[in-house]
């Protein structure tokens, strides 16, 4: 989730450069909802203008996308959860099969590894596609062996990285722009109503993300809970993120007095739109709500924040001297995101409100 909404300012930069190119992404079908809101959006077979009286859809507005799909084109499933689970098995077999004549038949003029792994460059190896770009240096090294362009970014932050990749393609330089998301209107309408019987609408949002990746990233649901007790005496409506299979993490803030929040991910991108605050971790909800460009105070701590942290001026990113850089999925919380307390996150986020005028 976290490498699709870091992709998707760079391609939205593109996609404004050159609104009529023909743009597909390959995708597991997880996060189909970051590109396209359900059926509507799911596929426009190559060269297809979108539906008339889509928004953008009027000759001469220079945005020929609706607000279902307003990126791509078209999306290319790639299961890659599932493959990896049974990766010899012949519905997996038949599945790459299909993808990798997809892909060739699409004839795409250049592809674009904007996550740097070996499945990634894998995947552009699989399209036939004589122009594969990537980072010079990716995040998995060997990846590079399987680009024709390597492009050696200066960036800082992935972001920064991704757009100097798109701009390869674009063959200017691109500016980076606010990311565009789809917009679902079954879950606009589902959010609005479940607000409505949840919250008032003379209180702000305040939404929680205690769940991580992995366990060192996960700052202690019961300090969470003080964060929340804290929000709620500054007169937000507290709300935790609570998917399932993160009950345990969820259920101490719940006690602090946040509601509880379990939804599909189109209700979570309908949500995020309307929160005043997100306080989380290195997580995936915390960087749709900055991709939204909605506030957000981020607690990290073996993830370095410089290359993968809330983007952009409305963020406060709290990460100890004491965390190293550290991938190694330990399920222990890093030490260093131990000597954070909840004090520093609430004086952080009275610091971000005070300059958006919200408290």
């Amino acid at each position: 989730m976290g490498d699709i909404l870091h992709a998707l300012p760079a391609v939205t930069a593109l996609r404004r450069a050159h609104p009529f190119w023909h743009i597909g992404w390959v995708v597991d079908p997880r996060w189909q909802a970051l590109l396209s809101a359900g059926s509507e959006g799911a596929s426009h077979p190559i060269g297809q203008k979108p539906p008339a009286g889509d928004p953008g859809s009027e000759q001469g507005s220079g945005e020929p996308h609706g607000s279902a799909m307003p990126l791509v084109d078209r999306l290319h499933f790639a299961p890659s959860r599932v493959w990896k689970r049974h990766p010899l098995s012949a519905r997996t077999l038949s599945q790459i099969k299909t993808l990798r004549r997809e892909l060739r038949e699409a004839r795409y003029d250049a592809v674009l590894d904007l996550q740097g792994a070996i499945r990634s460059a894998v995947l552009a190896r699989i399209t036939g596609c004589p122009r594969r770009i990537g980072e010079a240096m990716p995040r998995e090294w060997p990846a590079h062996w399987l680009f024709t362009e390597r492009i050696a970014t200066r960036g800082a932050h992935v972001i920064e990285q991704d757009v100097e990749l798109a701009s390869a393609v674009a063959g200017d330089p691109l500016a980076i722009v606010e990311p565009l998301l789809p917009v679902d209107p079954e879950a606009e309408s589902w959010c609005a109503t479940w607000l409505a019987e949840h919250a008032s609408a003379a209180r702000p949002l305040a939404f929680i993300a205690p769940g991580a990746g992995w366990g060192a990233k996960r700052w202690p649901p019961e300090r969470y809970a003080a964060v929340a007790q804290g929000l709620k005496q500054r007169g937000f409506k507290v709300l935790v993120n609570a998917p399932p299979g993160e009950d345990s993490l969820a259920r101490p803030i719940a006690a602090a007095g946040a509601t509880p929040f379990t939804a599909t991910l189109p209700q979570l991108i309908a949500l995020s739109r309307r929160i005043a605050l997100c306080v989380g971790g290195d997580t995936g909800p915390l960087h749709l709500a900055s991709a939204l460009s909605r506030p957000v105070v981020g607690i990290y701590g073996p993830t370095d924040p410089s290359r993968n942290g809330p983007f952009g001026a409305r963020a406060r990113v709290l990460r100890s001297p004491e965390s190293r850089r550290d991938y190694s999925h330990r399920d222990t919380p890093d030490p260093g995101l131990l000597t954070i307390a909840p004090e520093d996150v609430l004086k952080a986020a009275d610091e971000l409100l005070a300059e958006e005028k919200i408290v």
